[in-house]
Protein backbone atom coordinates (compact mmCIF):
# COMPACT_ATOMS: atom_id res chain seq x y z
CA UNK A 1 0.00 0.00 0.00
CA UNK A 2 1.12 3.46 -0.38
CA UNK A 3 2.24 5.48 2.64
CA UNK A 4 3.68 8.41 4.04
CA UNK A 5 6.29 7.69 6.43
CA UNK A 6 9.38 8.33 8.50
CA UNK A 7 12.23 7.00 7.24
CA UNK A 8 14.27 8.09 9.47
CA UNK A 9 14.27 10.37 12.31
CA UNK A 10 15.97 14.01 13.94
CA UNK A 11 18.29 16.02 12.21
CA UNK A 12 17.85 19.82 11.05
CA UNK A 13 15.43 19.24 8.96
CA UNK A 14 12.22 17.14 10.06
CA UNK A 15 10.99 17.28 6.67
CA UNK A 16 14.04 15.73 4.98
CA UNK A 17 13.01 11.98 6.79
CA UNK A 18 9.58 12.22 5.26
CA UNK A 19 8.98 9.32 2.40
CA UNK A 20 5.99 8.22 0.28
CA UNK A 21 6.16 4.56 -0.97
CA UNK A 22 4.98 1.43 -0.78
CA UNK A 23 4.60 -0.24 2.58
CA UNK A 24 2.88 -3.85 3.68
CA UNK A 25 -0.90 -3.26 4.06
CA UNK A 26 -1.76 -3.63 8.03
CA UNK A 27 -3.42 -7.78 8.90
CA UNK A 28 -5.88 -6.41 11.68
CA UNK A 29 -5.75 -8.58 15.27
CA UNK A 30 -8.82 -9.65 16.69
CA UNK A 31 -11.43 -7.26 17.69
CA UNK A 32 -9.63 -4.82 15.21
CA UNK A 33 -10.65 -3.55 11.69
CA UNK A 34 -8.96 -2.32 8.82
CA UNK A 35 -9.87 0.61 7.35
CA UNK A 36 -9.75 1.80 3.66
CA UNK A 37 -8.69 5.34 4.31
CA UNK A 38 -10.03 7.74 1.67
CA UNK A 39 -9.18 10.90 3.24
CA UNK A 40 -6.81 11.98 6.26
CA UNK A 41 -5.16 15.13 7.44
CA UNK A 42 -1.92 16.49 9.03
CA UNK A 43 -1.54 17.61 12.43
CA UNK A 44 1.73 18.90 13.76
CA UNK A 45 1.74 16.03 15.80
CA UNK A 46 3.36 14.47 12.62
CA UNK A 47 5.97 16.94 12.75
CA UNK A 48 7.07 15.60 16.05
CA UNK A 49 7.19 11.99 14.85
CA UNK A 50 9.53 12.92 12.05
CA UNK A 51 11.59 15.09 14.67
CA UNK A 52 11.53 11.13 16.87
CA UNK A 53 9.06 12.73 19.45
CA UNK A 54 6.60 10.73 20.43
CA UNK A 55 5.25 8.95 23.40
CA UNK A 56 7.83 5.56 22.61
CA UNK A 57 11.13 5.41 20.79
CA UNK A 58 10.40 5.89 16.69
CA UNK A 59 11.66 3.03 15.04
CA UNK A 60 11.43 3.94 11.24
CA UNK A 61 9.46 2.83 8.74
CA UNK A 62 7.14 4.50 11.24
CA UNK A 63 3.70 5.70 9.00
CA UNK A 64 2.39 9.27 10.04
CA UNK A 65 -0.81 10.87 10.61
CA UNK A 66 -3.86 10.21 13.53
CA UNK A 67 -6.29 11.61 11.53
CA UNK A 68 -8.81 9.11 8.65
CA UNK A 69 -12.17 8.51 7.59
CA UNK A 70 -12.93 5.74 5.23
CA UNK A 71 -14.57 2.41 4.44
CA UNK A 72 -14.50 -0.80 6.93
CA UNK A 73 -12.51 -3.30 4.66
CA UNK A 74 -11.81 -6.00 6.75
CA UNK A 75 -11.98 -7.25 10.74
CA UNK A 76 -9.65 -10.05 12.50
CA UNK A 77 -11.60 -12.52 13.11
CA UNK A 78 -15.69 -12.09 13.77
CA UNK A 79 -16.48 -8.93 13.82
CA UNK A 80 -17.30 -7.68 17.49
CA UNK A 81 -21.10 -7.41 18.21
CA UNK A 82 -22.46 -4.06 17.31
CA UNK A 83 -19.75 -3.19 14.66
CA UNK A 84 -20.22 -1.59 11.87
CA UNK A 85 -20.24 -3.91 8.65
CA UNK A 86 -18.04 -4.23 5.86
CA UNK A 87 -18.18 -1.27 3.10
CA UNK A 88 -19.49 1.21 5.88
CA UNK A 89 -18.74 4.36 5.94
CA UNK A 90 -16.55 5.71 9.35
CA UNK A 91 -14.15 8.17 10.91
CA UNK A 92 -11.80 6.42 13.25
CA UNK A 93 -11.19 8.04 16.84
CA UNK A 94 -7.17 8.02 17.11
CA UNK A 95 -6.62 7.09 21.03
CA UNK A 96 -5.92 3.58 21.76
CA UNK A 97 -6.03 2.92 25.54
CA UNK A 98 -6.26 -0.54 27.38
CA UNK A 99 -9.80 -0.30 27.91
CA UNK A 100 -10.16 -1.76 31.49
CA UNK A 101 -8.97 1.02 33.99
CA UNK A 102 -11.15 3.18 35.31
CA UNK A 103 -10.59 6.19 32.99
CA UNK A 104 -11.15 3.87 29.76
CA UNK A 105 -14.89 2.92 31.46
CA UNK A 106 -15.88 5.74 32.34
CA UNK A 107 -15.44 6.80 28.43
CA UNK A 108 -12.37 9.45 29.68
CA UNK A 109 -9.48 8.16 27.72
CA UNK A 110 -6.73 10.60 28.42
CA UNK A 111 -7.14 9.45 31.70
CA UNK A 112 -5.74 6.26 30.79
CA UNK A 113 -1.93 6.03 31.59
CA UNK A 114 -1.63 3.04 28.67
CA UNK A 115 -3.56 6.06 26.25
CA UNK A 116 -1.60 5.83 22.68
CA UNK A 117 -2.59 7.97 19.36
CA UNK A 118 -2.27 6.51 16.16
CA UNK A 119 0.81 6.58 14.52
CA UNK A 120 2.92 6.51 17.89
CA UNK A 121 4.62 3.25 18.16
CA UNK A 122 3.99 0.45 18.21
CA UNK A 123 0.85 1.92 16.25
CA UNK A 124 0.39 2.51 12.38
CA UNK A 125 -0.74 5.48 11.29
CA UNK A 126 -3.67 7.16 9.09
CA UNK A 127 -1.70 8.58 6.13
CA UNK A 128 -1.89 5.36 4.16
CA UNK A 129 -4.34 3.84 2.18
CA UNK A 130 -5.44 1.42 5.01
CA UNK A 131 -5.16 1.79 8.58
CA UNK A 132 -6.08 -0.98 11.51
CA UNK A 133 -8.18 0.50 14.52
CA UNK A 134 -10.01 -1.21 17.60
CA UNK A 135 -13.08 -1.89 16.26
CA UNK A 136 -14.91 0.52 18.90
CA UNK A 137 -12.69 3.07 17.57
CA UNK A 138 -15.02 3.35 14.23
CA UNK A 139 -17.30 5.98 14.32
CA UNK A 140 -20.31 5.85 11.52
CA UNK A 141 -20.02 8.59 9.47
CA UNK A 142 -23.70 9.62 7.78
CA UNK A 143 -23.81 10.30 3.88
CA UNK A 144 -24.07 13.99 4.31
CA UNK A 145 -20.68 13.98 6.02
CA UNK A 146 -17.71 13.87 3.54
CA UNK A 147 -14.57 11.74 3.82
CA UNK A 148 -12.90 14.54 3.82
CA UNK A 149 -14.84 16.94 6.68
CA UNK A 150 -14.46 13.87 8.72
CA UNK A 151 -11.19 13.42 8.31
CA UNK A 152 -10.15 17.31 9.77
CA UNK A 153 -12.52 15.96 13.03
CA UNK A 154 -10.41 13.80 15.42
CA UNK A 155 -7.82 16.05 16.18
CA UNK A 156 -8.16 19.45 15.63
CA UNK A 157 -11.91 19.72 15.90
CA UNK A 158 -12.21 17.24 18.93
CA UNK A 159 -9.26 19.27 21.06
CA UNK A 160 -11.33 22.86 20.06
CA UNK A 161 -14.78 21.35 21.67
CA UNK A 162 -12.79 19.55 24.61
CA UNK A 163 -10.72 22.93 24.90
CA UNK A 164 -14.17 25.43 24.63
CA UNK A 165 -16.71 23.40 26.11
CA UNK A 166 -15.15 21.11 28.74
CA UNK A 167 -11.66 22.70 30.22
CA UNK A 168 -13.08 26.02 30.08
CA UNK A 169 -16.66 25.22 30.61
CA UNK A 170 -17.64 27.68 28.11
CA UNK A 171 -21.69 28.93 27.81
CA UNK A 172 -23.83 30.94 25.22
CA UNK A 173 -22.89 34.84 26.12
CA UNK A 174 -19.00 34.10 27.40
CA UNK A 175 -16.11 34.71 25.37
CA UNK A 176 -12.40 33.35 24.41
CA UNK A 177 -9.35 34.63 22.81
CA UNK A 178 -7.85 32.11 20.63
CA UNK A 179 -4.19 32.39 20.17
CA UNK A 180 -2.81 32.08 16.39
CA UNK A 181 -5.81 32.80 14.22
CA UNK A 182 -5.46 30.22 11.19
CA UNK A 183 -4.05 26.68 12.35
CA UNK A 184 -6.45 24.10 12.79
CA UNK A 185 -7.10 24.20 16.47
CA UNK A 186 -7.51 27.82 16.63
CA UNK A 187 -9.87 27.88 13.00
CA UNK A 188 -12.09 25.24 15.34
CA UNK A 189 -12.01 27.35 18.28
CA UNK A 190 -13.60 30.11 15.89
CA UNK A 191 -16.12 27.98 14.27
CA UNK A 192 -17.38 26.33 17.28
CA UNK A 193 -17.45 29.49 19.48
CA UNK A 194 -19.29 31.26 16.95
CA UNK A 195 -22.04 28.47 16.54
CA UNK A 196 -22.31 28.19 20.37
CA UNK A 197 -23.25 31.85 21.06
CA UNK A 198 -19.57 32.49 22.47
CA UNK A 199 -17.71 35.99 21.60
CA UNK A 200 -14.82 35.02 20.08
CA UNK A 201 -11.77 37.00 20.11
CA UNK A 202 -8.20 36.21 18.16
CA UNK A 203 -4.39 37.10 17.77
CA UNK A 204 -1.61 36.69 14.57
CA UNK A 205 1.13 38.71 14.16
CA UNK A 206 0.05 38.52 10.35
CA UNK A 207 -2.37 41.53 9.41
CA UNK A 208 -3.88 38.77 6.49
CA UNK A 209 -4.43 36.15 9.26
CA UNK A 210 -6.11 38.47 11.42
CA UNK A 211 -8.46 39.56 8.51
CA UNK A 212 -9.25 35.84 7.59
CA UNK A 213 -10.03 35.68 11.71
CA UNK A 214 -12.54 38.28 11.39
CA UNK A 215 -14.25 36.72 7.83
CA UNK A 216 -14.12 33.39 9.53
CA UNK A 217 -16.33 34.82 12.62
CA UNK A 218 -14.26 36.41 15.29
CA UNK A 219 -15.47 39.50 16.76
CA UNK A 220 -11.70 41.03 16.30
CA UNK A 221 -8.38 39.80 15.78
CA UNK A 222 -5.46 41.24 17.25
CA UNK A 223 -1.83 41.65 16.79
CA UNK A 224 0.65 40.21 19.59
CA UNK A 225 1.73 42.34 21.02
CA UNK A 226 1.82 43.47 24.82
CA UNK A 227 -0.57 46.30 24.34
CA UNK A 228 -2.78 44.49 22.98
CA UNK A 229 -3.89 42.58 26.20
CA UNK A 230 -5.29 46.10 26.97
CA UNK A 231 -7.24 46.27 23.78
CA UNK A 232 -9.08 42.69 25.06
CA UNK A 233 -9.85 44.06 28.45
CA UNK A 234 -11.48 46.88 26.55
CA UNK A 235 -13.64 44.99 24.51
CA UNK A 236 -14.89 43.23 27.10
CA UNK A 237 -15.94 46.26 29.19
CA UNK A 238 -12.71 46.53 31.54
CA UNK A 239 -12.80 42.35 32.57
CA UNK A 240 -10.70 40.16 30.39
CA UNK A 241 -11.77 37.55 28.11
CA UNK A 242 -13.49 34.53 30.34
CA UNK A 243 -11.30 32.14 28.75
CA UNK A 244 -8.05 31.88 26.36
CA UNK A 245 -7.05 28.63 23.89
CA UNK A 246 -3.89 28.92 23.25
CA UNK A 247 -1.95 26.46 21.63
CA UNK A 248 1.12 28.59 20.75
CA UNK A 249 2.88 28.67 23.84
CA UNK A 250 6.26 31.00 24.43
CA UNK A 251 5.19 34.06 22.29
CA UNK A 252 2.28 34.08 23.45
CA UNK A 253 2.15 33.29 27.15
CA UNK A 254 2.51 36.61 28.87
CA UNK A 255 -0.49 37.74 26.71
CA UNK A 256 -2.57 35.12 27.63
CA UNK A 257 -2.13 35.69 31.19
CA UNK A 258 -2.74 39.63 30.72
CA UNK A 259 -5.81 39.15 29.30
CA UNK A 260 -7.91 36.54 30.95
CA UNK A 261 -10.33 37.81 33.67
CA UNK A 262 -9.60 36.82 37.24
CA UNK A 263 -10.39 33.55 37.95
CA UNK A 264 -10.92 32.51 34.24
CA UNK A 265 -9.03 29.75 32.42
CA UNK A 266 -6.22 29.48 29.75
CA UNK A 267 -6.45 26.54 27.97
CA UNK A 268 -3.42 24.51 26.79
CA UNK A 269 -4.00 22.19 23.68
CA UNK A 270 0.16 22.37 22.08
CA UNK A 271 2.58 24.76 21.80
CA UNK A 272 3.83 24.87 18.89
CA UNK A 273 5.85 27.79 19.16
CA UNK A 274 7.91 26.90 22.51
CA UNK A 275 6.91 24.95 25.44
CA UNK A 276 9.08 26.61 28.26
CA UNK A 277 7.46 30.62 28.73
CA UNK A 278 8.21 32.35 31.97
CA UNK A 279 5.05 30.32 34.29
CA UNK A 280 4.68 34.01 35.93
CA UNK A 281 3.24 31.79 39.03
CA UNK A 282 2.71 35.21 41.10
CA UNK A 283 0.28 36.39 38.19
CA UNK A 284 -1.55 32.72 38.30
CA UNK A 285 -2.12 32.93 41.99
CA UNK A 286 -2.74 36.40 42.95
CA UNK A 287 -5.52 36.73 40.31
CA UNK A 288 -6.67 33.12 40.01
CA UNK A 289 -6.27 32.28 36.89
CA UNK A 290 -6.74 28.38 36.11
CA UNK A 291 -3.97 26.75 33.99
CA UNK A 292 -5.78 23.78 31.89
CA UNK A 293 -3.87 21.47 29.52
CA UNK A 294 -5.88 19.01 27.11
CA UNK A 295 -5.62 16.82 24.13
CA UNK A 296 -8.06 15.60 22.00
CA UNK A 297 -11.33 13.90 23.77
CA UNK A 298 -13.72 11.48 23.94
CA UNK A 299 -15.61 8.95 21.87
CA UNK A 300 -18.90 10.52 22.84
CA UNK A 301 -17.34 14.02 21.48
CA UNK A 302 -16.41 12.92 18.50
CA UNK A 303 -19.77 11.50 17.86
CA UNK A 304 -21.51 15.02 18.75
CA UNK A 305 -19.14 16.76 16.31
CA UNK A 306 -20.26 14.07 13.61
CA UNK A 307 -23.75 14.81 14.01
CA UNK A 308 -23.16 18.30 14.31
CA UNK A 309 -21.19 18.38 11.09
CA UNK A 310 -23.95 16.16 9.43
CA UNK A 311 -26.72 18.78 10.22
CA UNK A 312 -24.67 21.41 8.02
CA UNK A 313 -23.93 23.68 10.80
CA UNK A 314 -20.43 23.26 10.99
CA UNK A 315 -18.45 22.68 8.12
CA UNK A 316 -14.65 22.06 8.70
CA UNK A 317 -12.24 24.76 6.85
CA UNK A 318 -9.99 22.97 4.36
CA UNK A 319 -7.49 25.49 3.77
CA UNK A 320 -5.90 22.86 0.58
CA UNK A 321 -5.92 18.95 -0.30
CA UNK A 322 -3.37 16.57 -1.82
CA UNK A 323 -3.23 13.28 -3.12
CA UNK A 324 -1.40 11.05 -0.70
CA UNK A 325 1.74 10.71 -2.91
CA UNK A 326 2.24 14.36 -2.97
CA UNK A 327 2.35 13.89 0.83
CA UNK A 328 5.78 16.03 0.84
CA UNK A 329 4.23 19.15 -0.62
CA UNK A 330 1.48 19.62 2.21
CA UNK A 331 4.11 18.84 4.84
CA UNK A 332 6.03 21.75 3.44
CA UNK A 333 2.84 24.05 3.41
CA UNK A 334 2.04 22.72 7.52
CA UNK A 335 5.90 23.60 8.11
CA UNK A 336 6.14 26.72 6.52
CA UNK A 337 3.05 27.93 8.99
CA UNK A 338 0.59 30.31 6.30
CA UNK A 339 -2.28 27.79 7.52
CA UNK A 340 -5.73 28.47 6.56
CA UNK A 341 -7.43 25.45 7.92
CA UNK A 342 -6.68 21.84 7.84
CA UNK A 343 -4.66 20.26 4.96
CA UNK A 344 -6.16 17.00 3.73
CA UNK A 345 -4.63 13.91 1.81
CA UNK A 346 -6.82 11.95 -0.28
CA UNK A 347 -6.14 8.71 -1.43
Amino acid sequence: MLAAYASAVGGDDPLANLTVGDLPAPEPQPGWARVRVRAASLNHHDIWTLRGVSSAPVTPPQILGCDAAGEVDAYGGEPPAGAPPVGARVVVYPIITCGRCPACIADEPLGCRFFRMLSEPPLGGALAEYVEAPASNLVVLPDQVSFADAACLPTAYLTAYRALFVRAALRPGMNVLVQGATGGVATACILLGRLAGITVYATSRDEAKRAFAVDLGAEAAFPVERETARAVIGATGGLGVDAVVDTVGEPTWDLSLRAVRPGGVVVVPGATGGPNPPAQLNRIFFRSVTVAGTTMGTRGELRRLVDLTATGALRPLIGSTHPLRDAAAAFAEMAGGDLRGKIVLET
